[in-house]
């Protein structure tokens, strides 16, 4: 795990992602098949009074499994922890425990609500993934879109006091450090894709900034774009990106300058872009869809066999 400091130099956070997963990494073969069981549990309370709940992605069988955090989209202000289903299916099919967790909605809280809850849920599946047969070791995260944003956000500061506000009492000393981030279309650039809405007059995308943002300034404090070229003290877990070429949502070349920019920082980023593919060309079946599983498995097995 690389540390970047406000003077841009290179360090080192405790011991390097490497000699991590070589210690205590769980086996994982991403051609592996397993059936999966489907089971939900309740994650947690949050201000607003919703209950939370989180849908677990089990294969069956001797484990452990590695385990992988699955964080949902919907521009910060919709769905819940069944919008990426056929993605966490697929990666638990292949011996992965998938946990997907419901974020806080904007209309709930704003920002940081959905980050302290992604904070909290790495935590929570640490002290809980053997219950389900998963190891808490090297846990990975999987976001799309706004859940891809809070996915960056959570690896670039897993030690941020805002949002690690929720305690857990069972488990005061764990952290909400992760191995590695895979993601789908992600909002890598918060103030480029409000201007990018502003442009094209998507009136909801726009409106739906306004309600997470609130302040407004936190579009820039929270922009991993700008993080990086403030040159923040940051953690650099290794990265997926993975684009769809006909994005007018998230645009390619926003996206390839945070890549880019990832990589000049001293971190490790794997960036892909789907031909003909809009913003969530996962959400149909198809050879990109299917070319975008394999790679998110093929990804998560570099990172525990490194």
């Amino acid at each position: 795990m690389t540390a970047i400091g406000v003077s841009g130099v290179s360090g080192v956070l405790g011991l390097r992602p490497q000699a991590a997963r070589a210690a205590n990494a769980p086996a994982y073969n991403p051609g592996g098949q397993y059936d999966v069981s489907v089971s939900e549990v309740e994650f947690r309370r949050n201000a607003a009074g919703r209950m939370l709940m989180a849908r677990i992605y089990q294969p069956k069988g001797s484990g452990p499994f590695p385990t992988v955090l699955d964080l949902h989209g919907g521009a910060w202000n919709n769905k819940d922890r069944h919008a990426e289903e056929p993605m966490d299916r697929a990666i638990a099919a292949s011996g992965v425990l998938v946990v997907a967790v419901d974020l806080t909605l904007a209309s709930e809280a704003p920002y940081p609500g959905s980050v302290q809850d992604a904070n909290y849920a790495v935590r929570w599946l640490k002290l809980n993934a053997p219950k389900w047969n998963g190891s808490p070791s090297n846990i990975g995260v999987y976001g799309s879109s706004s859940g891809g944003h809070v996915a960056e956000l959570l690896a670039l500061r897993p030690h941020d006091e805002r949002y690690s506000a929720i305690p857990l009492p069972q488990a005061p000393e764990v952290d909400a450090s992760v191995a590695y981030v895979a993601t789908r279309s992600p909002i890598s650039n918060t103030f480029a894709r409000f201007e990018n809405a502003e442009r094209r007059n998507r009136e909801e995308m726009v409106k739906f900034n306004k309600i997470y943002f609130n302040p407004w300034e936190t579009i820039h404090e929270a922009n991993p774009q700008e993080i990086l070229d403030r040159h923040e003290h940051v953690s650099l877990v290794p990265l997926l990106i993975m684009q769809g070429a006909l994005d007018d949502n998230v645009l390619p070349e926003v996206q390839e300058k945070f890549a880019a920019t990832y990589k000049a920082a001293g971190g490790t980023c794997e960036f892909h872009v789907f031909e003909d593919s809009p913003h969530e060309w996962v959400a149909k079946e198809g050879p990109q869809t299917d070319k975008a599983r394999a790679m998110v498995k093929a990804f998560i097995a570099r990172q525990l066999q490194a």
